[in-house]
């Protein structure tokens, strides 16, 4: 049986926590003191401090990230930019967190009757017939698990799995190559690691609930500009960005980077057979499972197709599933959100578990809370920017050189600021921090881009939040690196190497992809 268990990370040691809040305290009284720019309001200045006082913390890892993220709520009402609390505690009830956590939920269900355990196995057992494809097959495991399990959790599944078929393939005896001869570490080795790693941060960007970052982007525009994304509108978004990019990424690291021994894969398909078979047959309880989550990503796609549906479905029954202004077939006459909203959809698959005899509360609850409220401390940032006028500020003062840039480079600058911000700390802090300046760039940057203003905020948003999981250089840069790092089974001179290179390579691609959907698929459907 493959293994189950990787290294810990150490937290940070207490000393150096005190040290760096102190220099971040002492860096927003700073701000806070300093004269308040003539075209911005002193609230204004208070909510950049406070971005700046967690951004710092975020930045240096000096506390964890969501209790930077409960600190700001508190610092946001004593510096006066809320009147009191509750407003500034608002983004913590966004309906899009709510949406995350029905995630999160969804996922534990998967993972206790090991349905996504077995869908890994089954793409390893009959895609894996030569070492190339073998890393591919485990990259595109996980990629599919990524878009519906957290990037996080799915590596921490992955990683043990190809740690045992490295077991298998290599053996005991591995072959020293120019991965790091000194080590003895071997190619196959190194790029199976980083596959599995790279595989889940870019199976996570093509759905909304795939990584945090998504989430984070979409909640901040709905916040900031009244702009719901949809699950289905955000699927068009981020899957074909995850089809193209995950061959080139295998092609990179197994024909150029890392490229494999020729060594024999049969054992190690056959050990996925055999893991397979250990899991035995799918029973009843595990069987309701898979059909409550195939019925809720359905659901969630299908909730974006209204315009399938328009024109034959009376007014009323669209009202009812999709949402509208009218009358409903429940007797409302004032409107109604639908039916098939996919966080309405999210919400219900959690007492349908419950319902089906699969899932007990405490089963349910073991999610990873912390996230949740960092979406929620990001949100009342971006709120409090928003109210106070700091968005237009900082776009207006540091952007405005911007106009009139092509706009390739425009999106270039977007995605390598983004990605070689998120290497020194992480993804979901990179996009909180960056999401509602670039969204407040938008304003300042719709002429250039030829968009309507609200065009222009949910373009560089979205390429700063797709940005935000291309980070492959550094362990810190997102979950899946570090975990991949944390098996001890690769050096970090392995990942920089093959970080650096897709990071370049990545910048360019996605530049090239974002920019072409967006004025030739997009339009018309997401505006």
């Amino acid at each position: 049986m493959f293994p189950q268990r990787g290294r810990s990370v150490p937290s940070t040691p207490a000393a150096r926590r005190l040290l760096l809040f102190a220099a971040a305290a002492a860096g927003t009284a700073v701000i806070c003191a300093l004269p308040t720019p003539g075209d911005l309001s002193v609230r204004g200045q208070y909510a950049l401090a406070t971005l700046f006082f967690a951004a710092f913390l975020w930045i240096t890892a000096a506390l964890p990230l969501a209790v930077t993220a409960l600190s700001i709520p508190v610092l946001l009402t004593l510096l006066g930019v809320y009147s009191d609390i509750d407003p500034a505690l608002a983004g913590f009830a966004n309906h899009l967190i709510f949406l995350f956590i029905a995630g999160f939920m969804l996922a534990n269900a998967l993972q206790k009757y090991g349905i996504d355990r077995r869908i890994a196995l089954r793409i390893l057992a009959e895609m894996g017939t030569s070492p190339r494809l073998l890393v591919l097959a485990m990259m595109l495991a996980t990629a599919v698990l990524s878009m519906w399990v957290s990037n996080t959790a799915t590596t921490a599944m992955m990683v043990p799995i190809a740690v045992g078929i490295l077991a298998q393939v290599v053996g005991r005896h591995a072959v020293r190559t120019d991965a790091d001869p000194a080590a003895g570490f071997t190619n196959m080795q190194v790029a199976m690691l980083l596959g599995t790693a790279y595989g889940a941060s870019i199976g996570g960007v093509a759905t909304l609930i795939g990584t945090p970052p998504n989430t984070v982007v979409a909640a901040q525009l709905d916040k900031l500009l009244g702009y719901a994304i949809g699950f289905a509108d955000w699927l068009l978004i981020g899957l074909p960005i995850a089809v193209i990019t995950l061959p080139l990424a295998w092609y990179l690291l197994t024909f150029w980077l890392y490229p494999p021994e020729e060594l024999d894969v049969a054992e190690a398909r056959a050990e996925a057979e055999r893991s397979l078979a250990d899991e035995g047959p799918l029973g009843p309880r595990g069987r309701r499972v898979a059909w409550i989550f195939a019925a809720t990503a359905g659901l969630w796609v299908l909730g974006g197709l209204d315009f399938l549906t328009a024109g034959w479905l009376p007014e009323s029954a669209q009202t009812t599933l999709f949402g509208g202004e009218g009358a409903t077939l429940l007797g409302t006459t004032h409107g109604h959100q639908g039916m098939l909203y996919y966080v309405v959809v999210g919400l219900a698959a959690i007492p349908a578990l419950v319902l089906a005899d699969t899932m007990e509360w405490d089963d349910l609850a073991a999610i990873d809370w912390g996230t949740i409220l960092l979406f929620g401390g990001g949100i009342c940032l971006a709120d409090a920017f928003a109210r106070t006028g700091a968005t237009a500020w900082v776009a207006d003062t540091f952007f405005q050189a911007l106009t009139g840039t092509p706009i390739v480079l425009i999106v270039g600058a977007v995605v390598l600021l983004v990605i070689f911000l998120t290497e020194v700390t992480s993804n979901t802090a990179t996009a909180t921090i960056i999401a509602p300046l670039l969204i407040g760039m938008g304003g300042l940057l719709a002429g250039t881009l030829d968009l309507s203003e609200t065009g222009a905020a949910v373009f560089l948003a979205v390429a700063g939040g797709v940005a935000a999981s291309f980070a492959f250089a550094l362990p810190v840069a997102t979950p899946p690196n570090a975990i991949a790092f944390g098996s001890g089974r690769l050096r970090q001179v392995h990942m920089m190497r093959a970080g650096l290179v897709l990071n370049l390579v990545m910048t360019l691609v996605l530049t090239a992809l974002i920019t072409l959907m967006f004025y030739h698929v997009w339009p018309g459907l997401l505006w």
